[in-house]
């Protein structure tokens, strides 16, 4: 975790301090993970990095665990947590991949711009779904390059190996949802921006 954390870390103010690329997409996807938001919900959001998308979503839920692998990130998470008074979000640092917590404890799971971040995004999903409880949802937006980016392939290895960039993965829309679905959930809804990369998927276990 510590070689991730690094590159995580040094750009940690940055990233803060960035405005965020689609307001409007941002708001839209806001919405509608809302809409499958409890206030008896337990939710685990994992890759949450400055700890924005959490703190948004705390006053229609329970409880939210966000975890990240950046110390620096989670500092101007727990920042924000205190200036806005948010009680109900615990931030922790934690790679997915060695994240505990038993079988069936979350309502809801998000994993918002992180899945082509991670080495290999299946096991993860299977994780996901292991721990969500029946009937529980997956929510997540993730940027597929496959589409119209492909090409960037090699500059994006190139700048992984002088340590400029993180390992991303690249694949498409297609790949992704269809991954979703390979890991045994049930995909209610799919949406892709106008103009963008990404996709943002609610998928439900049954």
């Amino acid at each position: 975790m510590n070689k991730k954390a690094r590159f995580w870390d040094r750009i940690a103010s940055k990233y803060f301090q960035s405005p965020i690329e689609d307001e409007a997409a941002y708001e839209h996807k806001l919405e509608l993970t809302q809409k499958k938001l409890a206030t008896d919900s337990e939710v685990l959001e994992f890759g949450c990095g400055t700890g924005g998308t959490a703190l948004r979503h705390a006053p229609y839920v329970k409880h939210i665990l966000a975890t990240d692998i950046s110390e620096k990130m989670l500092a101007f998470a727990e920042q924000q947590k205190a200036e806005q008074g948010v009680e109900n979000v615990t931030f922790q640092q934690a790679d997915f991949d060695t994240l505990t917590a038993p079988a069936g404890s979350f309502d809801v799971v998000l994993g918002m711009s992180i899945l082509h971040l991670l080495a290999d995004r299946r096991p993860a999903m299977g994780k996901v779904r292991d721990l969500l409880k029946p009937g529980g949802y997956f929510i997540s937006s993730t940027a597929c390059l496959g589409n119209k980016l492909w090409f960037m392939a090699p500059f994006l290895w190139a700048g992984r190996m002088i340590g400029r960039l993180p390992l991303v993965r690249i694949f498409t829309i297609r790949q992704l949802v269809d991954s979703v679905r390979d890991a045994g959930f049930e995909v209610e809804h799919e949406w892709v921006a106008p103009n963008g990369n990404s996709v943002f998927v609610i998928a439900r276990k049954p």
